[in-house]
């Protein structure tokens, strides 16, 4: 059996095949969730990623009711090999109209696959932008990023203006 338009990941199948045994066998209703599935790509430079993209928040909710908040950040194990500065990226995707709720998180630096399984449970609790600036960081973690100071940017545009990709 195929699922079309799924991500096609090893722990994706695991949960949807759970969770059909369970409806088969178990008298279960729920089904797999789908949305804010987290993945990394694992090169020198991970890359993670929960949730939409900025193009399909906007896509999805409209370009008006899109923040996004995105940081430069120097991971602490870059400091005695004397590495340059922000060569690391997050970026915060949220829905204005459903009180900043967090919609997207992405993140390029070391760790990325351990910071972004944070997040997406957070994503699937409804994390709000608010609740991520009243959270207090560990220090020093790549995993602090969601706690420094953030820029705001129009959606779409930032990427133009800052020579980023979105």
């Amino acid at each position: 059996m195929r699922t079309w338009g799924k991500p096609e990941l090893t722990p994706v199948a695991i949960q949807a095949g759970r969770l059909l045994a369970q409806r088969l066998y178990g008298g279960s209703t729920v089904k797999c969730d789908y949305e804010n599935v987290p993945t990394t790509v694992f090169t020198p430079l991970e890359y993670g990623a929960c949730g939409l993209s900025e193009e399909k928040a906007v896509e999805k909710f409209g370009e008006e009711n899109i923040e996004i908040y995105h940081s430069y950040f120097w991971p602490l194990e870059w400091t005695i090999p004397s590495r340059d500065n922000n060569k690391c990226y997050a970026k915060i995707v949220c829905n204005i109209k459903d009180n900043e709720r967090v919609v997207g998180f992405h993140i390029l630096g070391p760790n990325a696959g351990e910071v972004t399984q944070g997040f997406a449970a957070a994503l699937k609790c409804g994390l709000t932008k608010d609740q991520l600036d009243s959270t207090i960081g560990i220090h020093p973690v790549c995993a602090e990023v969601g706690h420094l100071p953030l820029m705001g940017q129009h959606p779409l545009t930032h990427g133009a203006n800052l020579g980023l990709c979105s």
